[in-house]
C-alpha cells in the first residue's frame, strides 16, 4: 500500500480529522515544487513508514502531487491543491503570479457557470469550460491500479467517454437558458425558477454524471483492495463501483450546494429594505458568494468519505472474503 494511504488510514479516520487534514494539505504554495523535489519527498515519505501529522505537513508536495496507485506526479492543473486556490496574503511575487492564474483558470469556470446569461452561446461555453476541467480533474485523479500492468494510454472507449460526458454536461447545464430564449419567457416567476432554481439540482446532478461516467471503467474492471495490513489481495468490482458512488456524491454536494446557497443569500437580502431589488450590488455579491462557498466546500466535499475507504466482507467478491480477516477490506477512493 502506498505510505500516502497509510497516512489516510492512521490519521483520517472521522470527518473532522480529514476536514483537518485536507485544510492544511491544499496550499497552492506547493504547486511550485519541482518534480525532482516531489520525488524526493515521495522518497522520503516511503522511508518514514507510519506517519503523524508534522512528517505530513512536512512532505506536503508529495502527499497530493504523487499518485498513489501509479506513483507518477501529476499535472499541476489537475492536483488537489489547484482545485481551491487559496486568497490568504502571501509574500513571494511568483505564487501570487500562480495562485492568480489559477483563480481566473478555475473560479471564473465555476462562477460564470453559475452567473445569468443572456445568450445560449455563453452558457455553452462556460458550461463547455467547467465540464471539461471537472472531466480532467476526475480522470487524473481516478483510481488506476487496475491499470498497473497494461498500457497507460487512455483507450479509445475511455476517450469516449469522456468527450460524450463534456457535450453532454454542456448542453445539459445550459437547459435553463436554452429553454428560456426557445420559449422567449419574460416573466419574473419562471426566470426566477429557470435562471435560479433549476440549476441547482441540474448542477448537483451533472457533477454526479461526470465522476460516474468519467470514471466508469473502474466500476466495469474494478479496483486493488487491500487487507488490514496493507497488502494487496485482488481486484474488486464492488470496491470500484463504491468507490466512484462516493466519489460522485461528494462532487454533486459541492456543486449542488454552490449553487444553491448564493442564490438563497441573495434572495433574502433582497427582502430586506437595506438591499432593493434593482441594488447593483447584486452582481459583485452574486461574485463573491459562489466564490466563497466553492472555496469552503471543497475541503469539506474531500471529507465526506475516506480517502482510503472500506468495504465490508459480505459486499466484496466471494473468492476475496476469505482475505477480510478483520470484516473488512480497504480500497483508494481516488478524488
Amino acid at each position: 500500500m502506498d505510505p500516502s494511504l497509510l497516512y489516510w488510514k492512521s490519521q483520517g479516520q472521522s470527518f473532522v480529522s480529514r476536514l483537518q487534514i485536507w485544510l492544511d494539505l491544499l496550499n497552492p504554495n506547493s504547486l511550485l515544487c519541482s518534480d525532482a523535489e516531489i520525488q524526493e519527498a515521495q522518497a522520503h515519505l516511503g522511508s518514514k513508514g507510519k506517519l503523524n501529522e508534522k512528517d505530513a505537513h512536512a512532505l506536503n508536495p508529495s502527499l497530493l502531487s504523487v499518485h498513489p496507485d501509479s506513483g507518477d506526479v501529476l499535472p499541476l492543473v489537475f492536483r488537489p491543491q489547484a482545485f481551491l486556490p487559496v486568497s490568504v496574503p502571501v509574500h513571494h511575487d511568483i505564487v501570487v503570479i500562480v495562485r492568480g492564474i489559477l483563480n481566473i483558470f478555475i473560479f471564473s469556470q465555476v462562477v460564470a457557470s453559475f452567473l445569468p446569461h443572456r445568450s445560449v452561446k455563453a452558457a455553452v461555453f462556460w458550461q463547455f469550460l467547467l465540464h471539461s476541467y471537472n472531466a480532467g480533474f476526475n480522470y487524473t485523479n481516478r483510481n488506476s491500479s487496475s491499470e498497473q500492468h497494461q498500457d497507460k494510454k487512455m483507450s479509445l472507449k475511455q476517450r469516449l467517454l469522456i468527450v460524450g460526458t463534456i457535450s453532454y454536461g454542456a448542453c445539459a447545464g445550459a437547459l435553463p437558458q436554452i429553454i428560456i430564449n426557445r420559449h422567449d419567457i419574460r416573466t419574473a416567476p419562471l426566470q426566477n425558477f429557470f435562471r435560479f432554481i433549476l440549476p441547482i439540482p441540474l448542477s448537483a446532478a451533472l457533477a454526479f454524471f461526470n465522476v460516474f461516467a468519467v470514471r466508469r471503467e473502474e466500476s466495469e474492471t474494478g479496483i486493488q483492495v487491500f487487507d488490514s495490513n496493507g497488502n494487496p489481495v485482488g481486484i474488486s468490482k464492488a470496491a470500484g463501483q463504491k468507490a466512484v458512488r462516493e466519489t460522485a456524491l461528494s462532487r454533486a454536494a459541492l456543486f449542488g450546494t454552490t449553487a444553491a446557497v448564493p442564490n438563497l443569500l441573495i434572495s433574502l437580502l433582497k427582502r430586506t429594505s437595506l438591499f432593493p431589488k434593482n441594488s447593483l450590488l447584486v452582481a459583485p455579491l452574486r461574485h463573491l458568494s459562489v466564490t466563497f462557498v466553492f472555496g469552503l466546500m471543497i475541503p469539506m466535499s474531500f471529507s465526506l468519505f475516506p480517502q482510503l475507504g472500506t468495504i465490508r466482507r459480505d459486499n466484496v467478491e466471494k473468492e476475496l472474503q476469505a482475505a477480510a480477516v478483520d470484516g473488512q477490506l480497504f480500497y483508494h477512493r481516488g478524488l
